[in-house]
């Protein structure tokens, strides 16, 4: 390292070197979720047209190659000449940082690009970027090479269409692993189509050699809002729906209370999907609790024994949309995972609160059921307190009940513990020995679990010596007597080899995990670690990648140094030190939070590779062979 630290040590990155160079600020990760975030910013594109009346059309299309083409029937990117860099805008556009149409309100009243760097990204991290404009009176089009034009913006054959097409292929410098997932883009697109009423959205997959898909949904949300409630028990019949104008916004939402015990929402924000939620969520929320507690008192359905109606009582059950319009959105990141805008909590709560209690009043049966149901929550929730109240998280009684099997931790304090799930006595010394013992418990399993998709019956379940201990160290029940205030550890985290048998375990474990402890998911305890399959070492450097295609991308960036490439035969094969710095250490390691977007799907799919048709899995496997990795 130098000993001394001037002006010519400063890099200054110019252009798109900066996306280059850290494309994780900008996509989030250079994983697969990082990948579909280049579609996205592309489709997002599109849609904006279509925000703003100017697009009824889009089509998306995986490529034989594997690219991807997204066209729509919008204005056209323009093609003058800009003022400032004398360059085509369609290259100033697509090749600088913060250069676009939707930093004033002159060419877009609301987008879900703000930051003017969407398709700049899309351009820096594709090997191949090829953009086509149909627009005054002519086609134009121009290509590009991560990040740079390739050749100046070329004037085609006339035509009276408009619109703009973009193809785009993934630089394998960049992203491991470039196939786009087809169904998660047949579900984002739905969605879409869903959020704006009367907009065609088609899927065409060259690749895979599928049928076209086209989705247009000229009821917008109200169609969605059956679609996700569909397979459940909803206890109003006909949803809670609101469209509104307030003040430079308008707010959308469609809700229905179900008999299920986790809360489903889905939030967007000018056709972003907010997973996080926002204001606009939580001021929705807010309405509507406002609005069922003033229906109760009202009716006078309040029981005496419970005091108040809490947020999470209404909250119980709930599954909603809500879509926000709006001139600036303030996203938190270029993720846009979460909206922050303080301006619209108070109107949007306040509108809300109003059009449900108008709803309320106006259907007082369905009504009377849905407080019933919000008042089964709050008995819920008072008798769970009252027994948390009179049970602390490690009595010494309770200690004697723990499997052998079981390295606990010292901390009571549930919120800063956690439990490692591994596979074996081998990996389950390493990782004892790799712990901090007063914050992290490892529970060793002897072999897979039982595969409870096969499994009818509950009880028999519970025989499996494996499952037993496994809900003795979690302390909190299954099943009808799941509490989930009874969790001893605030993580539980999967920690399998990385190679096939390991993945297999996990899918096991979360299984059962799923289908009779789903609320350890729907409320953000279960986790993956993420323990690397290789060691490479050139010199004193030292790297570990999580797979053979991470495996090939750094060795392909050491050129000619001298290397030596080690294959982890299982955890119980690595030293404590560095199971510790790759996997299990909270300030160096990587955890893959387990999350549930669409129940009905996920529940499938647990069907389809774990249940007892065997020919659903091999149709499964035929189906994706091609993009499978062999581990052998």
């Amino acid at each position: 390292m130098a000993a001394t630290y001037t002006a010519k040590d400063i890099t200054v990155l110019e252009g798109l070197e900066p996306v280059r160079k850290r494309p994780a600020m900008y996509i989030g990760s250079t994983d697969v979720r990082g990948l579909h975030h280049l579609v996205w910013e592309v489709l997002d594109n599109a849609v904006d047209e279509a925000l703003n009346g100017y697009c009824t059309a889009i089509t998306l299309r995986i490529e034989k190659d594997g690219g991807v083409t997204v066209a729509d029937n919008g204005r056209g990117i323009p093609v003058d000449i800009h003022p400032k860099t004398k360059r085509p805008a369609i290259e100033t556009i697509l090749c600088t940082l913060h250069a676009g149409g939707k930093f004033d309100h002159t060419a877009y009243k609301s987008s879900g690009g703000l930051h003017g760097v969407g398709a700049s990204v899309v351009n820096a991290l594709s090997e191949v970027f090829i953009a086509t404009v149909w627009r005054d009176g002519y086609e134009w089009t121009q290509e590009f090479s991560r990040g740079k034009p390739k050749g100046n913006l070329k004037k085609g054959k006339p035509t009276k269409a408009h619109g703009t097409q973009i193809y785009f292929m993934p630089d394998t410098e960049i992203f491991s692993k470039t196939n786009v997932n087809y169904k998660n883009i047949l579900d984002v697109s739905e969605s879409k189509a869903f959020l704006n009423k009367g907009l065609k959205i088609t899927i065409e997959n060259e690749r895979d050699k599928e049928k076209p898909v086209t989705f247009k949904y000229d009821n917008g949300i109200q169609d969605y809002i059956k679609r996700i409630v569909s397979g459940t028990t909803v206890v109003n019949a006909e949803p809670f729906y609101l469209e509104k104008e307030v003040d430079d916004f308008k707010i959308e939402c469609a809700m229905h209370w179900t008999l299920a015990t986790d809360m489903e929402i889905h939030s967007y924000a000018n056709s972003i999907n907010t997973s996080d939620g926002g204001t606009h969520e939580l001021a929705v929320r807010a309405g509507l609790t406002k609005a069922v507690r003033a229906y109760a008192e009202r009716k006078n359905l309040i029981p005496k024994n419970i005091k108040t109606i809490a947020p999470e009582d209404v909250y119980e059950g709930l599954y909603g949309i809500v879509s926000v319009l709006i001139k600036n959105p303030q996203f938190q990141g270029q993720t846009k995972e979460k909206l922050n805008n303080p301006e619209i909590s108070s109107p949007i709560e306040a509108s809300v609160k109003n059009a449900c209690e108008a709803y309320l009043l106006a259907n007082p049966t369905m009504s009377d059921a849905v407080v019933k149901r919000v008042l089964l929550a709050a008995e819920a929730r008072m008798a769970s307190r009252a027994a948390k109240d009179n049970v602390t998280r490690k009595l010494s009684s309770l200690k004697l009940n723990l499997p052998g099997k079981l390295a606990d931790c010292s901390s009571n304090k549930v919120e800063e513990t956690e439990v490692f799930i591994v596979e074996g006595d081998s990996a389950g010394g390493s990782a004892k020995m790799a712990r901090d013992r007063k914050t992290q418990a490892v529970l060793s399993l002897r072999g897979k679990i039982l595969n409870v998709e096969q499994v009818a019956s509950l009880e028999k379940i519970q025989t499996n010596n494996e499952i037993k201990n496994l809900l003795a160290t979690l302390g909190c029940g299954v099943g009808a007597h799941f509490d989930l205030n009874k969790l001893r550890y605030s993580r539980v985290i999967l920690m399998t080899d990385a190679d096939v048998d390991g993945a297999h375990i996990s899918v096991l474990l979360l299984t059962f995990i799923y289908r009779y402890m789903p609320e350890l998911i729907n409320h953000g305890h279960v986790y993956l670690a993420m323990p690397p399959l290789f060691k490479i070492e050139a010199g004193k450097e030292v790297f570990y990648a999580m797979d053979e295609m991470e495996k090939e991308k750094i060795l392909a960036k050491l050129n000619n140094r001298k290397y030596e490439v080690g294959r982890f035969k299982g955890l119980g094969e690595m030293n404590p030190e560095t199971l510790k710095s790759t996997t299990m250490n909270p300030k160096t390691r990587t955890l893959m939070k387990v999350q549930v977007v669409d129940h009905k799907a996920t529940g499938d799919v647990f069907e389809r590779l774990m249940g007892k048709d065997p020919k659903a899995r091999f149709t499964f496997i035929q189906e994706r062979a091609e993009f499978a990795e062999l581990d052998i």
